[in-house]
């Protein structure tokens, strides 16, 4: 079973062992961690760690893999914890939670496609489900233990805009654009959710085109992003490329300058053909410059948005080092390692790169994902 928690930072990992409690019976070989009397084996470490590397990356060095396999094992360490923690409070996801979650992962996908995707990971349907119960499960002891204890007053808001007043000044016209792109060419790198990709100039022409149609005829930009988009930085957001100052425009091409400044909020563009390939443009909203005040709603959302993200990563820190200190943890891979002297154990060489992207913060990304089973705290 794939289990998953907080990224953990390499160090945290390596030094872990000093803090555990080892047990006078040595385990298994291949026990790796025992957390309250629950083990963690070696081949679910290592099938999460496969989960966990880029595909298409060179493969790892014995000292990388090592490395990401620490952390690996931190995390699960940590989301033993608190699994352990939702079941006593009697939090565990209902079967129907499962199955209305695994659902929505399926939904934009075909059969075929979303067994591919599976496939590429590494993740069977039993997988994902079992990794989606303990998403959702630790999600509900998450709402229960922080994110209920998380309260913004007004007189908070009132204090952050009077201590961060310049943020608010808005000192030129700002254009908050979202953006399809279709190119010409592969690119290894993409993964929208369709797996979609033009290759030649005539089919990036064509796929622009009946992209424009779905739009014209209702289809949702965000959606068509993420499924259709060739911007690696963009599609799994929807192609939202946030607010960009009138001078940053002044810089780009002037079609795609002119393009802009004439749509208005809530429209879609024209096909631009730029260098890079053909771009769809919607404008999402527009700030004229000058000061913004604590009486505007956005401001106000904003302003509560950043302080509960705030208060909940600190929260959420601050609970994890809390369940760890409570729990009996022997991490038998981190003292092997110490206690090895550079004779590091043996780590399975996966082909990609041994980078751990942190996981997304909504419980729905863009694709099917490696398993996640504690979303981090959003960054303020």
């Amino acid at each position: 079973m794939v289990r998953k928690a907080f990224a953990a930072t390499l160090l945290v990992s390596a030094v872990a062992v000093f803090g555990c409690k080892h047990s006078d019976v040595a385990p298994a070989p291949d026990v790796w961690a025992i957390v309250n009397g629950d083990q963690i084996h070696r081949p679910e470490a290592e099938k999460y760690y496969k989960s966990r590397l880029n595909p298409q990356a060179p493969t790892p060095s014995q000292e990388e893999a090592l490395s990401l396999t620490l952390n690996v094992l931190d995390e699960l360490i940590n989301n033993d914890i608190l699994i352990q923690r939702a079941r006593k409070l009697g939090l565990e996801a209902t079967d129907g939670e499962v199955e209305d979650k695994f659902t929505e992962f399926k939904n934009p996908y075909t059969e075929d496609e979303f067994q591919r995707q599976l496939k590429d990971r590494g993740v069977t349907p039993s997988d994902l489900k079992d990794d989606l119960r303990r998403q959702l499960t630790v999600q509900k002891l998450l709402n229960r233990e922080v994110v209920a204890k998380i309260s913004i007053t007004d007189q908070d808001i009132s204090d952050f805009y009077n201590q961060n007043r310049a943020q608010f000044n808005v000192a030129e016209a700002q254009y908050r654009i979202a953006q399809i792109l279709v190119t010409p060419h592969k690119d290894p790198q993409l993964h929208n959710r369709k797996n979609d990709d033009a290759t030649t100039d005539v089919e990036a022409r064509r796929k622009s085109a009946a992209l424009l149609q779905q739009l014209a005829n209702g289809t949702d930009f965000t959606q068509l992003a993420m499924d259709y988009s060739e911007d690696p930085a963009t599609a799994s957001s929807g192609g939202d490329l946030g607010y960009v100052p009138e001078s940053s425009l002044n810089q780009s091409d002037p079609a795609l300058k002119r393009t802009v400044v004439s749509l208005k909020v809530g429209q879609v563009s024209p096909i631009i053909s730029l260098k890079d390939g053909y771009h769809i443009l919607k404008l999402m909203a527009k700030e004229a410059p000058g000061q913004r005040q604590i009486s505007d709603p956005q401001v106000q959302q904003s302003i509560r948005d950043t302080l509960r993200n705030r208060k909940e990563q600190l929260l959420r820190a601050a609970y994890m080092a809390e369940a760890r200190d409570g729990a009996k943890v022997s991490n038998y891979l981190a003292q092997q390692v110490i206690e090895s002297n550079g004779k590091l154990p043996e780590i399975p060489k996966f082909a990609g790169a041994a980078g751990v992207s942190a996981p997304a913060s909504a419980p729905v990304p863009a694709s099917v994902p490696a398993p996640s089973n504690v979303p981090a705290a959003s960054q303020p």
